[in-house]
């Protein structure tokens, strides 16, 4: 929340035009970025409007607090009324989103998507959106969690007709979504009357709301066969919501007039890109759509076909591997969900591939061929190995070279790291993957971040918030040698060795040893927390507290990154392999293990001039 003020304040200080100039102080303070100009100018516009209405109801002493963040994501809410129902006498909260749009027309097949003339895709519909974020709210604010009732939502569109937005309405069914426009600004006050008492104030309420402790978060894992079998589990929020339906109305045009049309999903790790593939299998799943989900990683394949696939084979069977579909017949899918696409290799042969097989095609061509909607949902920043090739250019070149139009559907919220955007950002600038080079580690209630000062102490601080009920686990660069697996009984080789601290790499095989899960389970399986993982088994994955290794492969000298490729010990890197694509990919696998802590992080270097760099960018916990 950027700001909370009773309605007559808020109102006062829009006036006299200082209340964006606090905003956008508490949006650096927040985000370490200054806000937009169109964010701003939003402010200035849609926020005396609302703060106007409410004095014109009769309810100046609302409480309002403003850009609301969701709990645990980065997306917020422009502004939550805070008050008391006027029939209940209970707390009541009213969820508002608030548009500069003048005109809006919903699409034509699926009335939760809307085209607006500013944008270039789809939107979603405003109902629909503030309808989403009541769930949400409902869902991980424990101040209302017994209590769904007690809020509410609506879009204000005050410089809308009915004649320009009134195709909207057909969505509002229910009291979490309502719609009002600058013409119908006198239901707008009435209905803020019905929810909202004049007679109390509603700062205690306000109190109350921002207290609520957030609840776990809904982890990928642990409600996987849920969402494929049963049910949606997930709550997908603006862009990603757009996203799924852009998908589904595909499926629909694609059985409809044998239409075929490639989707590409790109957004940075915690964007939700997983969250909506399991979200589009499991609702084709229960429509009897053919539909596959593949990945290009054995850990995450294996892992869902456990997770989700409990005793039930054929929700195993719909997880597959980027190289299932060699000898596949063309759109013999209606729909392909590429998750972890960034992982799609040149070609699906290897040295097992029967000769016959070896049709030279390229792996993206094999997976656009083989469904009438391939879905690719992808990190170009998650590239970790050479020869991998899932980019948005390579995939938009493979459809148009076959005549076929290519949708990208762009993320930008942040679900995974505490919600918090500017962790994410952080760690980009950190790394030299977005420019400014480093900055210095700004706490933002929502990410913790510690450095540690040896590994033992990075151990000992995890272990500390496992017995606490948190989840946590162990990564590395890859700057170890990894010695082959032991016997069954024997103990598993300590190949991680950093003075006289030494743990063993996550098992490579398929079988559990000596208590270690099998590789494919080590991010999900408790027991993981007793070996180093690397970033193929974490890749893809999230837990609470990730502690993170920078090998000998990563070291500040002076004012910059200095690769040294020598450290590195992963096969995959060959003397051909050029230093500049070495240097890329190291920085992106750090960026990989920074990004998969849901509440925080500890970092540790090998070297003591990072860690003295680390320090000096990351204070120490008061």
């Amino acid at each position: 929340m950027l700001f909370r003020a009773s309605a007559e304040t808020v109102a006062d200080l829009a006036f006299d035009h200082t209340l964006s100039v606090r905003l956008s102080d508490e949006f650096v303070h927040a985000h370490g970025h200054r806000p937009a100009q169109a964010e701003i100018r939003s402010w200035e516009r849609s926020i005396p409007a609302l703060a106007a209405a409410l004095k014109d109801a009769g309810l100046g002493q609302v409480e309002i607090m403003l850009e609301y963040a969701l709990p645990l994501n980065s997306k917020r809410a422009d502004a939550v009324l805070a008050g008391v129902h006027p029939g209940t006498g209970e707390p009541s909260y009213v969820v508002v989103e608030l548009k500069q749009w003048s005109e809006a027309t919903p699409e034509e097949d699926d009335p939760e998507l809307c085209h607006v003339a500013t944008y270039a895709r789809p939107v979603l519909n405003p109902i629909e959106q503030v309808r989403r974020y009541c769930e949400y709210v409902v869902n991980f604010n424990a101040a209302v969690a017994e209590h769904p009732e007690r809020v509410s939502g609506v879009a204000y569109l005050h410089n809308a007709t009915e004649f320009g937005v009134g195709g909207l309405r057909d969505l509002e069914n229910d009291g979490q979504g309502q719609l009002f426009t600058a013409e119908r600004r006198g239901e707008f006050l009435d209905h803020l009357r019905t929810r909202l008492s004049d007679k109390h104030p509603g700062a205690r309420e306000a109190d109350a709301f921002l207290s609520g402790r957030p609840a776990p978060s809904r982890q990928l894992m642990s409600v996987a066969a849920q969402e494929v079998r049963e049910r949606e589990q997930f709550v997908l929020l603006d862009e990603q919501q757009v996203a799924y339906r852009i998908v589904l109305n595909a499926v629909r045009k694609a059985k409809r007039s044998d239409h075929k049309e490639v989707l590409v999903v790109t957004g940075g790790p915690g964007t939700g890109k997983s969250v909506i593939a399991l979200s589009l299998l499991g609702e084709l799943y229960r429509q009897g759509i053919p539909a596959l989900h593949a990945t290009g990683s054995q850990s995450f394949t294996k892992t869902m076909r456990k997770v989700a696939g409990t005793r039930k084979r054929e929700v195993q069977d719909l997880f597959k591997y980027f190289n299932s579909f060699m000898t596949a017949e063309k759109n013999s899918l209606d729909v392909l969900i590429c998750d972890e696409a960034h992982r799609i290799r040149e070609t699906s042969a290897n040295r097992y591939t029967p000769a016959a097989h070896r049709t030279g095609r390229p792996q993206i061509e094999e997976l656009i061929d083989v469904a009438r909607v391939p879905v690719f949902l992808l990190d170009e920043h998650q590239v970790v190995r050479p020869g991998e090739m899932g980019t948005v250019a390579e995939i938009a070149e493979a459809a148009a070279s076959k005549g076929l139009a290519c949708q990208v559907v762009p993320l930008d919220g942040q679900f995974r790291c505490g919600g918090s955007d500017a962790y994410l950002r952080w760690v980009l600038r950190l790394l030299g993957l977005e420019p400014g080079g480093p900055v210095a580690w700004e706490p933002d209630g929502k990410m913790r971040l510690l450095v540690a000062d040896s590994p033992r102490e990075l151990e000992s601080f995890l272990q500390d918030r496992r017995a606490e009920g948190y989840g946590a686990r162990i990564s590395a660069g890859y700057c170890w040698n990894w010695s082959k697996e032991p016997r069954p009984g024997a103990s598993l080789p300590a190949d991680v060795v950093i003075g006289d601290w030494a743990r063993p790499w996550n098992l490579r095989g398929d079988r559990s040893v000596s208590g270690a899960p099998p590789s494919a389970l080590w991010a999900t399986d408790p027991a993981g927390f007793g070996q180093v993982g690397c970033v193929y088994t974490a890749q893809g994955f999230e837990y609470d507290w990730s502690g993170v290794i920078i090998g000998a492969d990563l070291v500040w000298r002076s004012d910059r990154w200095v690769i040294n490729r020598a450290a590195s010990k992963d096969p995959v890197f060959r003397r051909s392999t050029p230093d500049a694509e070495v240097g890329r990919l190291i920085r992106n696998t750090y960026k990989v293990l920074l990004t998969r802590g849901m509440v925080g992080t500890v970092v540790y270097s090998v070297d003591p001039e990072t860690r003295e760099k680390l320090r000096k960018l990351v204070r120490a916990e008061e």
